[in-house]
């Protein structure tokens, strides 16, 4: 069964970045991306370090062992920064539909890396049935132009690499073995962040002249900063302790459907029947990858069993005493 403790934490991180794609693309018509993503960070990071500041005491606070720094760095480096660098880059060149439906690649890649890397994740052959499902109707939901996938050739590999980016650092989170909170951890990967997507907007040769700060990049910032950025990372961070880097990445397969029903809710589009049956069919991955948890042959009953006999015994219990056969 799913605990209520997971079932928020996937529930808020998978509305939340399901608000990032529409949010970053309406952002992106005022900064230049990697601009962009750095002050989300910035944001986030003083936000996030205020707030576990309060809440935490020093020992809960100061990272301790080789696991700690190392699941900061996949979390600051990898899972958040490199990531959204990648996402916000990408998404100038393809749709939001196209972005959408290549991060969903993300659950099909986690458990290649788990695989490698994990000795306590591994994907069952009802697992791949349920994500390759899942997978299916992503595609019916987002249903893109065909026109559209086979273009943006540079913008679809940027985005790959930054699902790629997300699945192995989420492995890699998992793999540190870290004691420090998922809340924490956040706060102190958040600057890493920043500093990446600085060192990243001055080596692109970003300039702060091209911003344009409107009623409209503000809220844009807010919303990847704030709802998108701290909430979000700290549901998604603690969902991966609390259920694994492979089910915690299945958000990424309801992330287009939030998309999509948030745009027919808020922007007045409309949702096709082929996107309903895309619907279904996330539902029935999920059903399957559900049923994992189930096991039937606890449900069956049990049949009396005799321990093996092996054939040097059967010749002892056999043969009378003082008997010996040549």
């Amino acid at each position: 069964m799913v605990s209520s403790r997971i079932a928020v934490f996937f529930a808020l991180s998978s509305l939340l970045f399901g608000g990032t794609f529409v949010a970053a693309k309406a952002g992106l018509a005022y900064f230049p991306p990697l601009l962009f993503v750095a002050f989300r960070f910035d944001v986030a990071a003083v936000v996030m370090l205020a707030y576990v500041g309060l809440t935490s005491s020093r020992s809960e606070l100061l990272p301790r062992t080789r696991g700690d720094v190392g699941a900061i760095l996949a979390t600051g480096v990898l899972a958040i920064g490199l990531t959204n660098a990648l996402l916000f880059v990408g998404q100038q060149y393809v749709t939001s539909a196209v972005a959408s439906i290549i991060y969903s690649l993300n659950p099909i890649m986690t458990p290649v890396f788990a695989a490698a890397i994990l000795s306590d994740e591994r994907l069952s052959p009802r697992g791949a049935a349920g994500m390759g499902l899942g997978l299916l109707g992503v595609g019916l939901v987002v249903s893109p132009d065909p026109a559209n996938l086979l273009g943006g050739a540079v913008g679809k590999g940027i985005l790959f690499v930054g699902a790629v980016a997300a699945a192995l650092g989420a492995v890699l989170i998992r793999r540190a073995d870290s004691d420090l909170s998922s809340t924490v951890r956040v706060a102190w990967g958040l600057p890493f962040a920043a500093a990446l997507s600085h060192l990243l907007s001055w080596s692109g040769g970003e300039s702060m002249a091209a911003i344009s700060w409107t009623t409209e990049a503000v809220l844009a910032l807010v919303y990847v900063s704030i709802f998108a950025g701290v909430v979000a990372y700290i549901a998604y961070f603690g969902l991966i302790d609390a259920a694994g880097a492979i089910h915690a990445n299945l958000i990424f397969y309801v992330v287009p459907v939030v998309s999509t029903l948030g745009g027919w809710a808020l922007l007045g589009e409309t949702i096709d029947a082929l996107a309903i049956a895309g619907f279904l069919t996330i539902f029935a991955g999920f059903a399957v990858l559900g049923s994992e948890s189930i096991d039937v042959r606890s449900r069956l009953p049990s049949l009396p069993t005799t321990p093996p006999v092996s054939d040097d015994e059967s010749v002892v219990r056999d043969e009378p005493r003082g008997y010996r056969s040549d």
